[in-house]
């Protein structure tokens, strides 16, 4: 389980297809010596599984081709700022919301402006846009993560929405990097996900608190 609080960043150095899944190489000097091979990593909010190569400093990671077809990885260029997040060790605090690193589709960056644009330090609104399958998950002050950040919706104007970004977040992550257009990953709050479920299979009456509580929440 991961709290969208990102960690640090890397870049991509390499995307190579291969016989059985596609290799993604990264560079990651923050992370040196904190992981062991066969940890998850969260890359842009995608859990993956930690490959060492022959650099302390790199990590790879095998892309099977359902992460491909749902997520940003697979379209990644050389250079390209990424998200990084070890998974969060029992009983620590959670100071993002649930993430559990499982992307749910992609969605649309369209900007991002400072609300305060003649002072150093701002606040910034994120506008985004989603596509149709994930519009019920979403409602306004909820929790989104989007690239792998834990962020809180502001605003809702379907399929619109928009995040507010915090100056610390804006410098910390890649959100500085990105371009009108810009594919994101996107993974709704996971009890968005359930209420959703369960408003569509209104007869089925699962999610209980027992059902919860049995589910680790």
């Amino acid at each position: 389980m991961f709290t969208g609080l990102i960690e640090t960043t890397g870049t991509v150095l390499s995307l190579t297809p291969t016989d059985g899944a596609t290799r993604l190489i990264l560079a990651a000097p923050a992370l040196a010596g904190r992981w062991r091979t066969g940890d998850s990593i969260a890359v842009n909010g995608v859990c993956l599984t930690a490959i060492p190569v022959d650099e302390p400093t790199h990590f790879a990671a095998d892309l099977a081709g359902e992460t491909l077809v749902r997520t940003t990885l697979g379209a990644l260029p050389a250079g390209a700022t990424i998200n990084l997040e070890l998974p969060t060790p029992a009983g620590s605090p959670l100071g993002g919301h649930v993430v559990q690193g499982h992307v749910d589709a992609t969605g649309k960056f369209l900007s991002i402006a400072p609300l305060h644009p003649d002072l150093a330090t701002t606040d910034w609104r994120l506008t985004l846009e989603l596509p149709d399958q994930l519009t019920s998950q979403v409602i306004s002050q909820g929790s989104i993560t989007i690239d792998g950040i834990s962020l809180t919706v502001a605003r809702v104007d379907l399929p619109r929405i928009e995040v507010a970004i915090i100056p610390h977040t804006y410098k910390s992550t890649n959100l500085h990097t990105l371009t009108p257009g810009s594919p994101v990953n996107i993974e709704t709050d996971v009890l968005a996900k359930y209420a959703a479920a369960q408003r569509t299979h209104s007869e089925e009456d699962w999610l209980t608190p027992a059902y919860l509580l049995a589910n680790g929440y």
